[in-house]
């Protein structure tokens, strides 16, 4: 339901694990690069989902908001209520990843204040601990929204270690936004031993650079980001709910 990365290596990953589809959403990246990259690399065995993993609110209180779907671009950086707007706007389908999990997440309170907006909740996530797991689970049956689980691969050896079967056809995009937007039945399974418990460790920690050196070199030392609200891709749209 969600990766981070996409070339040769993770697509042949994917087809070797019995995946149909995967959700591309890599950070701060401009909607047109990833349809673009997308379609690349989508063929009759694997199809690859386009979508947005917003980062809404400021940099010490964002919180993440998935969106497939999206008809026009939508930038990080907008306030939880503007991006929230902006996505109903757009009928996107909207989905929880990672609730509750640090200072990047939807707590509990914002899943039910925009549950109506919300088409699921992740329920398993390889960066998660046991306990982040459980209380996911929790969120997804305390709202009463559909769970997923998703791979969140930050690395390719992560894609195929989490996964959720659907009933009905995933063989087209617009199949997979219909049974997401329906809740209809899913199943979501990951893989256990010793080979995932290490993938997941080496997520975790990826986490932690992820989060230091390599955001601050791109936020402030290299310049405007292609979904930084004040990019002249958004025709200054959102200034009027944007952070920064």
């Amino acid at each position: 339901m969600h990766v981070k990365v996409l070339n040769e290596a993770v697509v042949r990953r994917a087809k070797a694990r019995g995946i149909d589809a995967l959700v591309y959403a890599p950070h701060f990246e401009r909607l047109p690069d990833i349809r673009e990259r997308a379609a690349q690399f989508s063929d009759d065995d694997l199809l690859v989902i386009p979508a947005r993993e917003l980062f809404t609110g400021d940099w010490k209180s964002r919180k993440h908001v998935l969106a497939l779907g999206l008809s026009e671009p939508v930038p990080d950086f907008l306030t939880l209520s503007g991006a929230m707007a902006e996505l109903e706007r757009q009928d996107a389908v909207v989905l929880i990843p990672h609730p509750e999990f640090l200072s990047v997440s939807l707590d509990i309170g914002d899943i039910r204040q925009y549950r109506k907006l919300i088409d699921g909740v992740e329920v398993y996530n390889p960066k998660h601990w046991w306990m982040h797991n459980e209380r996911a689970r929790e969120i997804a049956s305390e709202t009463e929204l559909p769970a997923f689980g998703s791979s969140y691969a930050h690395l390719p050896r992560t894609v195929g270690e989490a996964w959720t079967t659907f009933e009905g056809s995933c063989a087209e995009e617009a199949d997979v936004l219909d049974v997401l937007r329906s809740g209809a039945s899913r199943r979501v399974f990951h893989r256990d031993g010793v080979g995932h418990e290490l993938g997941c460790k080496l997520e975790f920690s990826h986490l932690f650079w992820e989060n230091t050196w390599k955001k601050f070199d791109r936020l402030y030392l290299q310049g405007t980001e292609p979904t930084h609200p004040s990019h002249i891709a958004y025709d200054n749209r959102f200034d009027d709910v944007r952070v920064y």
